[in-house]
């Protein structure tokens, strides 16, 4: 196989650089089936590199899906920027592919009473018939936007005060419910999930303040992530929200609706 094979255009995630360059490509993954990890040559900065021409078509969604739903009014928790943030507790949604877990995503979200959903990558937005399947509607009570990548986001609640809290098992991440039982986490807290398969990018392991995982006792390394995610939805929930939740849920209701291979896909 030539060189001109084994590598890929990609462009750096961060919207300080951008800088667009090829990336050799691994010979087990000759089609980039997957993210590939390395460090933009410009930037030299770490990060989960995507196929141009990929990052192109979801660049295009963000107009086609950042558009104010009839009949919802709008809330500055739409603006991740602002100061203070308004909800105890958001997510981050980054890279899942199959649409019943988003939908399940939403689902537990505000059923947890969380303020805000983050959509970055390849995750689907809504309207879809998928989401919808698993969501009941869900999305309808939810402020929720669509970022091309995590990083357009994380940097911003950073800096709003948000506690970043990635969701997965590495040799540094430390269990949850013993990490909430210490008091170890504060709000205003963003919890991010990630791709079913390859799980959070570099760039959105490397910008979290805490990464903490769940206690699998039996064969299995890992659950699924739309169960992952309402497992530890409602142990945050439970720690930091007032138990009259359905007042709290009345109080957020207005929302802000913006709205895979890296295609957003349904399985």
């Amino acid at each position: 196989m030539s060189p001109q094979a084994l590598t890929i255009e990609t462009r750096c995630p961060f919207s300080d650089c951008l800088a667009v360059f090829l990336l050799p490509l691994s010979s087990q993954d000759p089609k980039a089936s997957r993210p590939i990890a390395g460090v933009c040559p410009t930037c030299n900065r770490r990060a989960s590199f995507k196929p141009l021409s990929i990052l192109l078509k979801l660049e295009r969604q963000v107009g086609q899906h950042s558009v104010l739903q009839p009949g919802l009014e709008t809330v500055n928790g739409s603006d991740p920027s602002i100061s203070p943030y308004p909800f105890a507790l958001s997510a981050l949604v980054e890279d899942v592919r199959s649409l019943w877990n988003v939908g399940s995503i939403f689902r537990s979200a505000d059923g947890a009473g969380f303020g805000q959903l983050f959509l970055s990558g390849i995750t689907g937005c809504p309207p879809r018939k998928e989401i919808a399947k698993t969501s009941l509607g869900a999305e309808d009570h939810l402020v929720w936007s669509y970022h091309l990548s995590a990083v357009d986001v994380i940097p911003q609640l950073k800096k709003s005060g948000v506690l970043i809290v990635g969701l997965e098992r590495n040799q540094q991440s430390i269990d949850l419910e013993q990490t909430l039982s210490a008091d170890k986490l504060q709000t205003p807290l963003c919890l991010i999930v990630g791709n079913e398969v390859t799980g959070l990018s570099v760039e959105a392991l490397d910008l979290c303040d805490v990464v903490c995982h769940l206690p699998m006792k039996g064969f299995k390394e890992s659950l699924n992530v739309a169960v992952a995610f309402g497992v530890a939805a409602y142990l945050l929930s439970s720690k930091f929200l007032p138990h009259d939740a359905e007042s709290l849920n009345q109080n957020t209701a207005s929302a802000v609706h913006k709205s895979g291979d890296f295609e957003c896909g349904t399985d």
